[in-house]
């Protein structure tokens, strides 16, 4: 009797037990995670970090990683994030026309920065961190961290050595580099990333402001332009990750606390992945000559930054706060001298 009752008791808790695997199965929490970089690219300034992730978070949560305008085009990328299409980004503010009042200083926003340090100083320790907290805050999206890449430099077909040089330029770079440049005669183009070097390669695209001598190189541009220049409009390209903000505070505090580790890691990699590769591509590099405009004419582009800033710190008053921490930043950093700047 007692041995039926046992049979009888588990058959009946057989059902439930099928019921609860399934369960625990989907426990498991999934996001989806666009970068705007290509694959080649995303193999150092991305998936590391994403690979690193998955392992340490194990049967709690995984990040499906896609690739530039793999899900949806780098444009619409906020959009598609704070939707919840997509639930997290790396991405800077610009290319991503994410609607908020600091968007213009995304990517590279002309010598904000002059070293890649600069920008994890700003956000650190000069206060862009909290202004990009209350501004992604207003519009549900988490900004969880900002980090710099590589330098923005011109790549092109035939050599620039003249701010004569750059006037007509049929050139892809950022929306707001795009806009400061067209003064020098600058011709911005907007295309898919994965087109750019098809488009230099059939005469659609004079050359490409969007990166530095590393990049050039590992995406494949090296190979369909013949000259570097070494004057740059910024130092580091300003970009961060992002989260939907619902599907960031649904995380526990361990998860969270991992997404924050992995992400400084990230921009730790790539602070020293770039620094080294710039230098060792220019010294060693054999795909690209390298030109330069004189410090003296290319001291024009500098002075125009300056109003350029003011154009834009008349804009709003989010704006006008940021512009003045970029003044007293580069003024610190004059006073403090070598090797904060030269000169």
């Amino acid at each position: 009797m007692t041995t039926r009752r046992k049979l009888i008791s588990t058959a009946a808790m057989a059902p439930a037990a099928a019921l609860a695997a399934p369960a625990l199965a989907q426990s498991k929490i999934k996001w989806r995670m666009q970068t705007y970089a290509g694959p080649a690219l995303a193999e150092h300034v991305i998936k590391p970090a994403i690979d690193s992730f998955n392992k340490i978070a194990g049967d709690q949560m995984e990040i499906e990683l896609f690739f530039a305008d793999q899900l949806v085009p780098t444009g619409e990328l906020f959009r598609a994030m704070q939707r919840g299409t997509i639930d997290a980004v790396q991405s800077d503010d610009d290319s991503m026309a994410s609607p908020t009042e600091v968007t213009v200083f995304g990517g590279y926003f002309p010598f904000a920065s002059r070293y890649s340090l600069d920008v994890p100083v700003l956000f650190n320790q000069y206060g862009l961190n909290e202004i990009w907290d209350a501004e992604y805050s207003k519009v549900g999206v988490k900004h969880i961290s900002a980090g710099a890449w590589d330098p923005c430099h011109f790549a092109t077909k035939d050599p620039i050595r003249s701010l004569e040089d750059l006037k007509g330029k049929r050139v892809f770079t950022f929306p707001t580099a795009g806009r400061f440049l067209t003064q020098f005669g600058v011709v911005p183009v907007t295309l898919p990333w994965e087109d750019i070097e098809v488009a230099v390669q059939t005469g659609e695209l004079d050359g490409i402001a969007w990166s530095g001598i590393t990049e050039d190189y590992t995406v494949g541009w090296a190979d369909v332009t013949n000259y570097f220049l070494t004057n740059n409009i910024s130092g580091a390209w300003a970009g961060s990750f992002f989260a939907n903000m619902d599907r960031y505070n649904e995380l526990p505090d361990n998860l969270k606390e991992l997404l924050h580790v992995c992400m400084d890691q990230s921009h730790y990699y790539r602070q020293w992945w770039y620094w080294g590769g710039e230098a060792s591509l220019r010294v060693n590099g054999t795909k690209m000559e390298l030109t330069t405009i004189p410090d003296e004419e290319w001291a024009q582009v500098e002075n125009a930054a300056l109003d350029f800033w003011e154009e834009i710190a008349a804009e709003s008053e989010t704006k006008a706060k940021v512009v003045e921490i970029f003044r007293q930043y580069n003024a610190d950093m004059q006073k403090a001298g070598r090797p904060y700047r030269y000169g």
